[in-house]
């Protein structure tokens, strides 16, 4: 266990003790973000115990790092003047995600009563959706102009005395505010004083367009090695930057949706949520599983006459509707990572679904061979052998084509295929797997 587990392992049993001064020594202790680690760990009740012992600074640094649904508890319960207060503290993209979540009136009442400059700057990130780089930035940047040389700049620097964190270049622009490139601080910190920022400026760095989509900007962050990117509009004019922590929180994110959305669990839900709410949320998701599981039993109920002539078919069943599955949920997850990482397209999408498609009949007739003989041999049967592993290699296949299928399909009608990808494929599997085997069984058993 690492200092910080331990200290946070000490926090939680103090609070379990209900020892309020320990608790406070220990929460003066933390960052803010392990303070929000915290908040999130225990019930409610509990949660506003640690708030009204922690300072107001750490309070509103704290916000940034909470769940939604955990943040709104806290935000409910504050006044116009302490929301104006947490703007103080944030930067001004963490500032803008917090105001999305209040009411209309709400936020409106206190970009009134921020300064101008401060509102300007939360109403320019909150004109843009919050997954496009617009939501992102953050609209405190430095800029330069190509004309100065690296002694001005310098001294500008040491003037200013404190720079936004995450700064590892300046941007240069001219004096329309247009993008022109990149100034790296190490490069001026090693250049000649007499040089100008245009001599030693980068003009490759790339700018990202303020509609560009969350998970396109942390690819290319991901791809260029980025610490910070200025963001522009469509004439190329500078609006502010994007810093690597934000990047951070967007693939986290995604990561999280990618393993709770199947399931119907919202990536933001909190943990100690109320009944009400969680079943709420829940019961919609188990409603469509209900559907589909009604469609694969109307499916069965039509071979009712069969299965009770041939017992071993219900036994069997769930043997052929579980390898199409299986089969089906692997090739969909490539595809969908292959298109979430830009390397899979219309040009190389028939080529993925023909290796697929070859892939899936060797381990169809490797399994189906497997599982035939078995049956063969236990219920003493060679049709019962012949009928399954026929039925697990045609299922198999068709799962393989649906797998590569249906992200680009359910893209088109705009679904997202993490999300809905799962439930349709096991619904094509289960329906087709059980509807070839009772099929064929029918047919042979006649």
């Amino acid at each position: 266990m690492t200092p910080d587990q331990q200290h946070f392992e000490d926090l939680l049993e103090g609070i379990s003790r209900g020892s309020t001064a320990d608790i406070k020594v220990l929460l003066a202790s933390l960052r803010p973000s392990e303070v929000a680690g915290v908040l999130e760990a225990n019930t409610p009740a509990t949660r506003r115990i640690i708030w009204g012992l922690i300072d107001d600074e750490v309070r509103n640094q704290s916000l940034q790092y909470l769940q939604d649904d955990v943040r709104a508890e806290f935000l409910e319960a504050m006044d116009t003047a302490q929301l104006v207060a947490v703007a103080d503290d944030l930067d001004t993209d963490d500032f803008a995600d917090i105001l999305q979540q209040l009411p209309t009136t709400i936020t409106n009442q206190v970009l009134e009563n921020l300064d101008g400059r401060d509102r300007a700057r939360v109403e320019s990130v909150l004109s843009y959706p919050e997954d496009s780089a617009g939501g992102l930035m953050n609209t405190d940047t430095i800029t330069v102009r190509p004309r100065h040389a690296a002694e001005l700049v310098l001294r500008y620097l040491r003037l200013r005395r404190d720079l936004p964190a995450t700064t590892d270049a300046l941007i240069v622009v001219n004096s329309r505010d247009e993008y022109l490139g990149m100034l790296p601080l190490t490069k001026l910190l090693t250049a000649d004083l007499t040089v100008t920022v245009r001599e030693i400026m980068n003009t490759e760095e790339p700018a990202i367009h303020v509609g560009e989509a969350d998970t396109e900007v942390a690819k290319l962050f991901s791809e260029r090695d980025l610490i910070s990117a200025p963001v522009v509009d469509d004439d190329g004019f500078l609006l502010g930057r994007i810093t690597i922590d934000d990047v951070v929180d967007v693939i986290i994110e995604d990561a999280e949706e990618a393993l709770l959305a199947p399931a119907g669990l919202v990536v933001d839900e909190d943990t100690f949520a109320p009944v009400r709410r969680a079943v709420r949320r829940r019961a919609i998701w188990l409603g469509i599983n209900l559907v589909t599981a009604l469609l694969a039993a109307a499916v069965i109920s039509v071979f009712e006459e069969t299965i009770v002539k041939v017992v071993a078919l219900a036994v069997l069943m769930p043997v052929v509707a579980s390898m199409g599955g299986i089969a089906g949920t692997q090739t969909l997850t490539l595809v969908i990572r292959g298109q979430a990482t830009g390397q899979l397209g219309r040009n190389n999408m028939l080529w993925m679904l023909n290796r697929e498609f070859v892939i899936a009949t060797l381990n169809g007739l490797l399994w189906a061979t497997i599982v035939a003989l078995g049956a063969s041999y236990f219920f003493d049967d060679p049709k019962l052998g012949f009928v399954i592993g026929v039925a697990m290699v045609a299922t198999i296949l068709i799962a393989a084509v649906a797998g590569s299928l249906l992200p680009s399909l359910l893209k088109r009608m705009a679904i997202d295929p993490a999300i809905a990808g799962g439930v349709v494929l096991t619904t094509i599997t289960d329906v087709a797997g059980f509807f070839i085997f009772l099929g064929l069984a029918s047919w042979v058993y006649l």
